[in-house]
């Protein structure tokens, strides 16, 4: 899996995809980065990417032509890659919202191209050369760089080989949609917090899987 990300801060990646699962899967050559600065494909002394919108409002816009002529580069380097098995996506308020049955259709693809925006969005022009709007929540955020990052982070874990002990993807949160987490515990079997005793439940100490499998699927919580 390739991941080639279109921002105008290069900088924000280096440190997160450099540090633990992502490293190791990077190390397995399980996934690879790219990350492209948009302003290498601005033609003024200024490298501007952005600009007033047409009919006013606040804030600015990112252009539409460094972003087209950057796609259009950077889709090269995978023009081999079936139009199947990759796809360009615009980090964006207005998009599909993020779920766990994306993340699983993603991680069977061999391409990813992310675009990052910025200010108050993107020329509404790049959805001509774009395959899907993708939105991380109801949230504002000032870029696409977290949401992109945590898209990266959903789709790895999910490929086969990235995980230590992949029953960990079977079993995880929003395996099954509308599903949350068990509760889960670790040692000490008793902890104490000055008068106050916490306990591991029983039904977990016990050793009969079958009956720690019906506890924990009762515990389930609904989102």
């Amino acid at each position: 899996m390739k991941f080639e990300i279109l921002t105008i801060f290069p900088d924000i990646f280096s440190s997160y995809i450099n540090e633990a699962i992502l490293k190791r899967a990077q190390n397995k050559k399980l996934i690879s980065f790219k990350i492209h600065n948009l302003r290498d494909w601005t033609s003024d002394n200024h490298k501007t990417v952005d600009d007033a919108p047409y009919g006013g409002g606040a804030g600015m816009l990112m252009k539409i032509e460094p972003l087209y002529k950057a796609l259009k580069d950077i889709k090269k380097s995978s023009a081999k890659i079936p139009s199947a098995k990759k796809k360009i996506i615009l980090m964006s308020a207005s998009g599909k919202k993020w779920n766990q049955a994306l993340a699983q259709k993603y991680s069977k693809l061999s391409d990813i191209i992310f675009i990052c925006g910025r200010y108050e969005g993107v020329d509404e022009r790049i959805k001509n050369f774009i395959d899907e709007e993708i939105s991380v929540g109801d949230y504002v955020l000032t870029g696409g760089e977290l949401p992109a990052l945590t898209i990266i982070d959903s789709i790895t874990r999910l490929i086969p080989g990235v995980l230590g002990n992949q029953e960990s993807v079977i079993e995880e949160s929003h395996s099954e949609d509308g599903l949350g987490e068990y509760p889960q515990y670790t040692r000490p079997e008793v902890f104490k917090a000055g008068t106050k005793k916490l306990s591991v439940p029983e039904i977990l100490l016990s050793g009969d899987h079958k009956k720690i499998a019906e506890w924990r699927k009762s515990k389930l919580k609904n989102i």
